[in-house]
């Protein structure tokens, strides 16, 4: 089958297109004939060495038809959306024709939409209603503020917290942006920046804060909280490094909750995949409640142009590769 192998670590250079053998049937496993696929920021830091893993074929995610189930948890030729469990991190990944996935992280995904769409649901809806309604538990009316909300991860985080009745406040590093999220039902925008609490009007009247850009932020969110708000740091947009001397007992505000979150834990057994709604998202979207149309869709022969735009932060929105 062709796939796309990491000739080592680096650049774009690195992503090189192989003739490699098709994966074969594994009791516990679902082999899958892969549709379409998300690209993620994980990606990007597999590519270039920085992840603790990497698979030869990367990709965490994809969607397509089974082609092989020897449990017979999923009828051959149903459609399915695989995410995680080991993807491209400690088994071949999703930049292939086929991909072979634990059972734990594959789930039926029928809708009345096309396989772009279903393939830019997947981690970055998984991830986005996990964190808003399992670590910070949001409810309706509460105000929440969306940190890297222009992200794919962020934008869908937007639309499920609007869609329960959230009120939103969304940041991004670029004011030209604010229109579309103003489009998407956030309450207001603001630029992103790493003393955001000390700008905010609401002072500590913020019920949660999703955290999409990583360390740099983290005590930032926590000191606009209200007294038992609750932040959850689910993304690394602003890089990997540490928080630097992180001393809770000096630098934690009093009284609020900080949760994590990393979608590498989907498939395990406190957190099965089929707690997220995937199919009922879909449908959703394939009834017109909200738009999960990808930014762009490329051909497979296109995806280093696809990572240079994510690494480049000029996506825009969901990158998929329909095959």
């Amino acid at each position: 089958m062709r796939a796309i192998v990491l000739d080592g670590f680096g650049g774009l250079e690195a992503l090189t297109y192989r003739d490699v053998p098709e994966p074969e049937p594994l009791a516990g496993h679902v082999v899958i004939e892969i549709k379409a696929f998300g690209i993620n920021h994980a990606e990007i830091h597999m590519r270039k060495g920085e992840w603790a893993e990497a698979a030869p074929v990367s990709g965490i995610e994809c969607v397509g038809l089974v082609k092989s189930c020897p449990g017979g948890e999923f009828p051959v030729g149903a459609k399915v959306a695989a995410v995680m469990g080991g993807l491209g991190r400690t088994s071949n990944g999703s930049y292939a024709e086929f991909t072979r996935v634990p059972v734990t992280n594959v789930a039926l995904i029928e809708a009345d939409l096309p396989w772009e769409q279903l393939a830019a649901i997947l981690e970055s809806y998984a991830t986005a209603w996990t964190t808003l309604f399992r670590n910070i538990a949001l409810k309706a009316g509460e105000l929440i503020v969306i940190r890297g909300a222009t992200s794919s991860l962020g934008q869908a985080a937007v639309k499920l917290a609007v869609q329960a009745g959230a009120r939103v406040i969304a940041t991004t590093r670029q004011k030209e942006r604010f229109a579309a999220l103003e489009a998407l039902g956030v309450e207001r925008c603001e630029i992103e920046r790493p003393d955001l609490s000390e700008h905010m009007v609401d002072g500590r009247a913020i019920d949660a804060v999703l955290n999409l850009v990583g360390n740099t932020v983290v005590l930032d969110s926590l000191r606009m909280l209200r007294r038992d708000g609750r932040s959850c740091l689910a993304g690394w947009l602003g890089g990997l490094d540490p928080i630097p001397d992180f001393n809770p007992l000096l630098q934690m505000p009093s009284g609020v909750n900080l949760t994590f979150f990393g979608s590498f834990v989907f498939g395990m057994p406190q957190f099965p995949l089929s707690d997220v709604p995937l199919a009922k998202i879909a449908q959703d979207a394939a009834a017109g409640l909200f738009d999960i149309r990808p930014a762009r869709v490329f051909d497979f022969e296109d995806v280093a142009e696809a990572h240079r735009l994510v690494e480049a932060n000029a996506a825009g929105g969901k990158l998929v590769v329909l095959h």
